[in-house]
């Protein structure tokens, strides 16, 4: 009878290591841990295929659970750049928050669809693992069934896949692997995206922007900003005068700017200083305005 079964634990498997790999990205004290890293790789390579898949063959019998750890690799391959080009036509863009979420909720998505198509099963063709009959069953289709040469290719093309995937992993774990610092400095419009800039201006009219700054060092930064039309420096909100941002978050705040002076392809320069040199911007943007006198 449908509806009796209880929750698939592969199934919960997959949720929860979603959940763990979001603890681990999203809290800055666990952020610096190799588990983040052996918690990303599958939740990129594999999580949200098998959650599609498990969503799309809820019975037994449609695939053997060889061919679902495939197809969740190749899936999960697929559906990742997809999310990513989405993402990338969205005020957020593809960063690390923005696409660790995006596939947190796919997956946890699938995962819910999937334990309601089986519920609407009866029991015995809902398909489940067993994770210790897995095992077993793995080793005596290897050991006794007879297969044909196709199949066996098939077997080892799937086991040394797995190998090469394993032995990625431990290499990222025992390499160290350098990383380069770098700090996000970008402008927004007033609608928080890359456009509609305001460039022409009436003088003593005011317009906004959107000032952004990611902190990718490593460690906490300092960092201070001036904004000069022509070789004035513009005032500044208390909040854009000296930042202070931990390692992976950024900063977002609207910047007023009223040009006091009038003329033509006049050049906004935004600049970023860092805590270690004041003189020469860290990193610098540019805008070109126009201001004409009140009608």
């Amino acid at each position: 009878m449908a509806g009796n079964q209880k929750f698939p634990s592969d199934l919960l498997l997959i949720a929860g290591l979603v959940i763990i790999t979001d603890i681990f990205v999203l809290i800055p004290v666990l952020s610096g841990s190799f588990i983040r890293t052996a918690l990303g790789l599958p939740m990129v390579l594999f999580l949200p295929g098998y959650a599609l898949i498990a969503m799309l063959f809820p019975e037994k019998g449609g695939l053997e659970w060889m061919e679902r750890i495939a197809l969740s690799v190749g899936i999960s391959i697929a559906v990742v750049p997809l999310i990513g080009l989405a993402l990338s036509f969205s005020p957020w863009g593809i960063k690390e928050i923005p696409l660790l979420v995006s596939l947190s909720v796919f997956t946890l998505l699938m995962c819910g669809v999937a334990y309601v198509r089986r519920m609407r099963l009866p029991e015995d063709r809902t398909f489940g693992v067993s994770f210790k009959a897995s095992i077993l069953a793995l080793f005596a289709e290897f050991l006794d069934k007879p297969e044909s040469k196709t199949e066996k290719t098939l077997r080892i093309f799937l086991v040394l896949s797995v190998l090469v995937l394993i032995g990625t992993v431990v290499y990222i774990f025992l390499v160290p692997q350098d990383k380069e610092p770098f700090t996000e400095f970008y402008i927004l419009g007033p609608e928080k995206m890359a456009e509609n800039y305001k460039t022409d201006y009436i003088q003593g009219e005011s317009g906004t922007y959107i000032i952004g700054i990611t902190n990718n060092e490593y460690k906490t930064m300092n960092y201070t900003m001036d904004v000069r039309l022509g070789n004035t420096s513009l005032p500044l909100p208390v909040d854009l005068q000296n930042i202070r941002l931990a390692h992976n978050t950024t900063l977002e705040e609207p910047l007023e700017i009223t040009p006091s002076i009038e003329g033509k392809n006049m050049e906004l320069e935004f600049l970023l200083f860092n805590e270690t040199e004041k003189n020469i911007p860290y990193r610098d943007l540019r805008l070109w305005i126009n201001v004409t006198e009140e009608v």
